[in-house]
């Protein structure tokens, strides 16, 4: 890098974040609520205004759950509502964007996504670091980095000028284009995808908002959506345009548009919001760290908008790497970090060629998005955070997302099991267990069954986790299994995870 820095022996903050959009600001919130120093700067001098991505998946809601904002979400959004096709010969057919009726269960408190669009959902997530202490820095670019060994040397820019900041880490949350990938060198592979779409928050006549509207099916270059912002008076308009040429983003040309699309003169644009023409793209990053810098959501990985995928493994990004972060920076061992990648980068892998084949799907007239869209399935079996398990007749295993059940609380107050893994810590739960073991820091037990802090009232512990008395079950901060454990197994586990492992800090 061209720049040149002095090599200050103390630090400004822990952790310079780079782009205050949802994977950014997911971060800051985990560091914040952790009490970790960082700072989130911003190039641009206020929040994104618009609505591009508007589908937040059911684990995403957990992890939103556990972060303090999911219900702050839900008075902001809605369900979606059902999707409205309107075929050449004049006649309707209306289906589920889920393609089937999917209702909460005890072990997945989400079953559908919900609707908030982008700059809503940013809002609330702003919001909630406000209660924790912090803001975002708009306006502030970062113009140059170095790392050595113990941190890197950064150079911002803003109005007033050029500071330098000292962090023992960066993380690039800097979007598609991320200047911390391009000076890092990190390849950016994948394909552009042939097709160019328009995108537009408007207000308009015309349409009722009790259905996502969709018009000229089976002819893809004609297609044109008009789906309801839930909480919002707007409608977002999406639909091809030529992958070559301006695009007349005005109210007037977009309601000219509409009319050669939908063959209807009654549907007119009042305002338009925001808008934008964008080629789409499956691109991932070959690498996800450089020594003390670390990419993460669309720096990291850019998705079609099919799938509602691209906002949601952001923030699953931000949540898997925060509480390594934390745990690195309160002592844990540095090897910690590389799991970031090892977990992340093969989930970004599916969830791209996942919206690549519904685009393609879109493209022919389906719009459903099943189970696997809704992310509840993914985990990381694989990892070298999931510690084998000899118990192998379970169906779940080390590395799979740890179920909700409801269930009641020794002093009788009813409970959740979500509840009891909220915030920063690590939750073992033990199963009819005779001797509770030795606590730690950052460690949360809870025994279930006779003379135990919880009382599987209905079963649905038992029912989704399947464990024997005197079996144990540790879960990780980000709310994953990282070991299933029979007692005479459970104080290795505990030492492998608490003296010399991931969990070996004060804030765990």
């Amino acid at each position: 890098m061209p720049m040149s820095f002095d090599t200050p022996k103390s630090f400004d903050t822990d952790v310079l974040i780079c782009g205050a959009g949802a994977a950014g600001l997911a971060l800051a919130i985990d560091l914040a609520r952790r009490g970790i120093a960082f700072m989130l700067i911003e190039q641009n001098a206020k929040p994104f205004g618009g609505s591009r991505g508007k589908g937040i998946q059911p684990r995403t809601l957990e992890v939103f759950e556990d972060l303090g904002l999911v219900d702050r979400l839900a008075a902001a959004g809605a369900p979606y509502p059902p999707l409205r096709q309107y075929r050449q010969d004049g006649t309707t057919e209306e289906s589920l964007l889920t393609g089937e009726e999917v209702s909460p269960s005890p072990s997945e408190p989400y079953a559908a996504p919900l609707m908030i669009a982008q700059f809503r959902t940013e809002a609330v997530m702003r919001e909630r670091l406000a209660e924790l202490g912090h803001r975002p820095q708009f306006g502030r670019r970062l113009a140059g980095f170095e790392q050595d060994a113990d941190g890197v040397s950064a150079l911002i820019e803003d109005a007033q000028g050029e500071y330098a900041v000292r962090a023992r880490y960066l993380i690039g949350t800097d979007g598609g284009r991320s200047f911390v990938r391009h000076a890092l060198g990190i390849g950016f592979p994948g394909e552009t995808l042939g097709v160019r779409a328009l995108v537009a928050d408007v207000r308009l006549e015309g349409l009722d908002r009790l259905a996502w509207h969709r018009f000229q099916i089976g002819s893809p270059a004609t297609q044109l959506m008009a789906c309801p912002l839930a909480g919002t008076d707007l409608f977002q308009l999406q639909g091809p345009v030529p992958l070559e040429g301006d695009v007349d983003l005005s109210a007037a040309a977009l309601t000219s548009l509409i009319a050669q699309r939908t063959g209807r003169g009654d549907i007119v644009v009042r305002d338009v919001s925001w808008a934008s023409a964008y080629s789409m793209n499956a691109r991932l990053a070959d690498r996800y760290r450089v020594g003390r810098v670390f990419l993460a959501g669309d720096a990291a990985h850019t998705h079609p908008p099919t799938g509602g995928q691209g906002l949601n493994t952001s923030v699953q990004d931000a949540y898997n790497l925060g509480w390594k972060l934390a745990a690195v920076i309160a002592g844990a061992p540095e090897a910690l970090l590389d799991t970031y990648e090892e977990e992340r980068r093969p989930i970004a892998a599916g969830m791209l060629g996942l919206a690549t084949r519904l685009l393609g799907e879109a493209k022919q007239g389906t719009m459903r998005r099943d189970r696997e869209a809704r992310q509840l399935d993914l985990g990381y079996r694989a990892s070298s955070l999931s510690r084998p398990s000899r118990l192998n007749d379970l169906r779940l295993q080390p590395g799979d997302r740890a179920p909700d059940a409801p269930c009641r609380g020794r002093a009788g107050q009813p409970m959740r099991l979500f509840s009891v893994f909220a915030g920063p810590h690590w939750t073992l739960l033990g199963f009819d267990a005779v001797e509770r073991p030795v606590p730690r820091a950052g460690l949360r037990i809870a025994v279930i069954g006779d003379g135990g802090d919880l009382v599987d009232e209905g079963g649905h512990i038992a029912g989704a986790y399947g464990l024997a008395a005197g079996q144990w079950a540790l879960v990780r901060p980000d709310g994953y299994l990282a070991a299933l454990v029979e007692t005479d197994e459970l104080d290795q586990a505990l030492r492998a995870f608490f003296e010399d492992g991931p969990a070996t800090s004060s804030l765990a």
